[in-house]
């Protein structure tokens, strides 16, 4: 990614792909690579809708040291909490046991400079019927059953938000 001279008080950034020729330009107003809120534990109304997405980002603490990030569906609790449905298998679940901080982040697909970064401790509960993942299957309309082998077993994923961070406007 090259930062390239922008008209105005516009900022103009190239992203090339091991030197293809076919670059995306991202144009967005200079203020929106500086606006940032201030830390806090609550997600601030200007970025709520960003909660909309289809998909949002987990990262996780593994064994080796280096974060383990994960695309992943999720829902909203009726507190305002996220919530992600896993399969216990899984190394993000086994290293949300190990050690439960955790960032959950989601990008504005209409804006790359307009994020929502909520840094959390995870809880992990049990979900032996699929009680919560069948609710995340009517959101996505996907049984998560099929995805899951006989033997395999689920947990609901709370995050609870220790410090929460937003980029853009």
């Amino acid at each position: 990614m090259s930062r390239t001279p922008g008209a105005g008080k516009m900022v103009h950034y190239v992203v090339t792909d091991d030197n293809r020729s076919d670059a995306a330009v991202y144009r967005a107003p200079r203020a929106a690579f500086l606006r940032r809120s201030t830390m806090t534990t609550s997600i601030p109304e200007s970025h709520r809708d960003l909660l909309k997405a289809d998909v949002g980002v987990l990262a996780t603490n593994g064994p080796d040291g280096f974060p383990q990030v994960t695309a992943t569906w999720f829902l909203l609790d009726d507190d305002g909490l996220i919530k992600i449905s896993l399969n216990t298998a899984r190394q993000k679940v086994k290293n949300l046991r190990a050690n439960p901080n955790c960032t959950f982040f989601i990008l504005d697909p209409a804006s790359p400079y307009r994020t929502l970064e909520i840094r959390a401790r995870a809880e992990l509960t049990d979900d032996p019927d699929y009680a919560f993942a069948d609710k995340v299957g009517r959101k996505y309309n996907a049984d998560l059953r099929n995805m899951d082998r006989p033997t395999d077993r689920r947990v609901v994923v709370t995050l609870t938000p220790v410090k929460v961070n937003t980029w853009g406007s």
